[in-house]
């Protein structure tokens, strides 16, 4: 009987690659508060993931074959633009540094969460195998 890593593993996969996707683009927002005509971006993870879950079966980081799947790709394309909450101060900068702070701090606890979530997987297939 083989062993499926989807179903074993579940969403929590798919979430990890993502959250850290969005980390990054978050980072960027932030340090690009002070700069002239940047426009504040997020990623649409309810898109991404549901692209994740219907592109491929299993996710790896390393692209290593045509056929496997490119998380950098496929996040980068669900990759938009904030919606301003606050007017242009004259800068055309959209960056609210209070919301990619909340918005940051939000996604790194739910990062943090899918982790432990896969920990806890791995530690019962780990468990199942041993036979203990």
């Amino acid at each position: 009987m083989a062993l499926s890593f989807d179903k074993a593993l579940g969403i929590h996969q798919h979430t990890v690659g993502i959250r850290a996707q969005r980390a990054e683009v978050i980072s960027s927002n932030i340090a690009n508060a002070d700069t002239p005509h940047y426009k504040a971006q997020d990623v649409d993870f309810a898109t991404a993931l549901q692209d994740a879950k219907s592109h491929q079966g299993g996710l790896s980081m390393a692209r290593s074959h045509d056929k496997h799947f490119d998380l950098q790709a496929l996040t980068q394309q669900h990759v938009k633009y904030r919606v301003p909450n606050q007017p242009d101060t004259g800068d055309g900068n959209t960056v609210d540094i209070q919301q990619e702070k909340a918005a940051f701090m939000e996604n790194a606890l739910e990062y943090q969460m899918s982790l432990g979530f896969l920990d806890r997987k791995f530690a019962g297939l780990k468990k199942a195998l041993k036979g203990s």
